[in-house]
């Protein structure tokens, strides 16, 4: 029987919650193209609860004890004194999600000798180091497309949030204050302007159809050109790179994947080159944008605003300075674990479990490493290398 260590984010500081505001959630079988949503034999929790959470338990407990694995779940997952490392050198599968990652290291994987399966509950596996674990033999799967849309709706918030200044805004009417100049004076219409996304995959393209009605002009760029008729529908002007791109747009959204190629990519010298006062988006990972680039920027008025939910490391340190640099609406890393979206990545990573224990294979498109090389969605997505290195700041977050 297999040992499954599962990482997951803490329980509201008020406890687990006995009811939600709502009683049901929309259920969604097939996401745009096709893809069918997850199918395992069974879940054992009612869709629309807060899965990801330590209780939550990703709803595996009763069907992974059924079946006679043992489950530990735990949240403390960062330093050589944590449960994950106590836990993991005699894991046989390790479960994380992006929002509170459990890195898992070369030295990590060195740990433990009996890894086999790495699964994300969720999307985007750079909290592993792929090189390792492909070095080593080890499965990594994602739960691919299971928040994509829900990333994308965050997206689309965060840029009428900076651009219409709704957060000051929203402050003014918190404090008693009725300051409509204040919250004027940086408040512009998105209509118009130039909007454009660093990579068209999943995320990128559905956040490009949800802008289309706004009446803006959509740029893109991505390692794989989309099909004609998609550029004509959408209107979409392609760039071969991002640094061909940015200097177009009012608007950056990022929605690559993280690997060495798009490591620390908005560096000084790229923003420098975008227009004065645009607003950048990042909801795709947090090592994309190098830190003090983008408090520079801010505040030097080159950047208008900066939103986004993806930090590195993560948790973010108190300290870090996306926390009080000005003219930002960074959120904890929540856009793809909606309440909705958990439904789905819990699901998922059911049905990969079932596919792993019972020897069949795992969908190609959850495949991130298999057999020694990068496979399925990863081959497509990701290039080799890590981008685990600084994980271990995650450490000095006080909780």
């Amino acid at each position: 029987m297999a040992k499954i260590l599962c990482v997951l984010y803490d329980d509201p500081i008020d406890g687990y919650p006995h009811d939600y505001p709502r009683d049901t959630i929309p259920t969604i079988s097939t996401y745009p193209g096709g893809q069918t949503a997850p199918t395992p034999s069974g879940i054992d929790f009612t869709p629309g609860q807060l899965l990801g959470s330590v209780s939550g338990e990703l709803g595996l407990r009763k069907y992974l004890e059924g079946a006679g694995h043992t489950l530990v779940v735990t949240s403390d997952k960062d330093g050589p004194d944590s449960e994950f490392e106590r836990e993991l050198v005699d894991a046989d599968v390790v479960i994380s999600q992006p929002f509170w990652p459990a890195y898992l290291t070369a030295e990590r994987i060195g740990m433990a000798p009996k890894l086999k399966l790495a699964v994300t509950a969720g999307i985007g596996s750079d909290h592993v180091d792929l090189e390792a674990a492909a070095a080593h033999g080890i499965t990594v799967a994602e739960v691919t497309y299971s928040n994509s849309i829900s990333v994308s709706e965050h997206v689309l918030m965060m840029i009428l949030a900076l651009v219409r200044n709704y957060i000051p805004s929203y402050g003014w009417v918190v404090r008693g204050g009725w300051n409509i100049a204040d919250c004027a004076q940086r408040s512009y219409d998105l209509e118009g302007m130039a909007v454009g996304t660093v990579a068209a995959g999943r995320i990128g393209l559905a956040v490009l159809r949800r802008l289309k009605p706004f009446g803006v002009d959509l740029h893109y760029t991505d390692r794989h050109r989309l099909a004609a008729d998609l550029e004509s529908e959408l209107g979409l002007t392609f760039h071969e790179s991002t640094e061909s791109m940015v200097p177009f747009c009012d608007v950056v959204t990022i929605n690559a994947p993280l690997y060495p190629g798009t490591e620390g990519l908005f560096d000084d010298k790229l923003i420098g080159t975008m227009k004065r006062g645009a607003f950048l988006v990042n909801t795709a990972r947090g090592k994309i944008c190098n830190t003090d680039a983008v408090v520079r920027g801010l505040e030097s008025g080159q950047l208008a605003g900066y939103a986004g939910d993806v930090w590195f490391p993560q948790p973010a340190p108190g300290d870090h300075p996306w926390r009080t640099m000005p003219h930002h609406g960074m959120t904890p890393h929540i856009s793809g674990t909606s309440l909705s979206a958990q439904t789905r990545y819990a699901a998922g990573t059911r049905e990969i479990l079932e596919c792993f224990f019972e020897g069949r294979p795992i969908r190609d498109e959850y495949l991130i490493v298999d057999g020694g090389h990068l496979a399925g969605t990863g081959a497509h997505s990701y290039s080799e290398g890590n981008t685990t290195a600084g994980s271990e700041e995650a450490a000095r977050f006080n909780r």
